[in-house]
């Protein structure tokens, strides 16, 4: 399945729902009914984008920003009605939604875009969700046992001053030995860390390479010449808001 960002209007934000559609080549697809329209007081101005989780036993977890009745960005949960359903094509809302809020210091529309988690040594998920403090990009991080309560951890994942805010946030693991894919919570000394954030101020997609200390939590750059969004984009075309994903 693929969930994509839809605007029925082409008017504003204000619109934006979750797609759905399903293809066994990645080239002919077929749309599904809607996953997730904006119906709640937290995502009442837009179900904007998230991430899917599947954890160990097989089950999805979409952790996605909603934008409330009034305009500020949170982070709320949702899963599949049935998991047993191969298309997953109903989809609930969290009872407990938002899961997260904006955290203090963080202005109350810069906080978005979650991403994939990734287990940690500690037996927790970790995710990390763009934001800015001034024009600084940065992407703050969190910790999770049941996708429901959280942990900030103290600093950021990585910031870059200058760059303004972050959007869509990406993080994953490369190896260094192979050129086959890896989960997203594989880590070690033969792996190396990309980051990849949609720069809000310019509208281009940057990346950088980098080693990620799970203890600290933190991620720095290979080069600090080439870091995220001062240095190499993943496209030079009009290319925004990209997504990964490991099968």
């Amino acid at each position: 399945s693929s969930f994509l960002s839809v605007q029925p209007q082409q008017s504003s934000m204000g619109d934006i729902v979750w797609g759905h559609a399903v293809s066994k080549d990645l080239i002919h697809w077929l749309h599904l009914p809607l996953a997730m329209v904006a119906d709640q007081w937290y995502d009442i101005n837009g179900v904007w984008t998230g991430s899917a989780t599947i954890l160990p036993d097989g089950k999805i977890v979409m952790l996605y920003t909603g934008s409330t009745n009034e305009s500020v960005q949170v982070q709320n949960l949702a899963y599949p009605a049935d998991h047993s359903d191969p298309l997953l094509l109903n989809w609930v809302k969290y009872s407990g939604n938002p899961v997260l809020v904006p955290p203090p210091g963080i202005g109350y529309k810069d906080f978005r875009d979650p991403t994939t988690a990734w287990f940690t040594s500690e037996g927790k998920w970790r995710i990390t969700i763009g934001s800015k403090l001034n024009k600084t990009g940065m992407s703050l991080v969190y910790d999770t046992k049941d996708f429901k309560t959280y942990e900030l951890l103290n600093g950021v994942l990585h910031a870059v001053p200058g760059t303004g805010m972050w959007e869509c946030v990406d993080f994953y693991p490369v190896s260094k030995t192979s050129d086959k894919g890896l989960d997203t919570s594989v880590n070690g000394p033969d792996v190396k860390h990309v980051v990849k954030a949609s720069l809000d101020d310019d509208r281009n997609d940057y990346y950088a390479f980098g080693t990620y200390d799970e203890k600290t939590g933190k991620w720095v750059p290979d080069n600090e010449k080439i870091d995220v969004g001062i240095g190499i984009r993943y496209d030079y075309g009009k290319f925004y808001a990209s997504k990964t994903f490991f099968d």
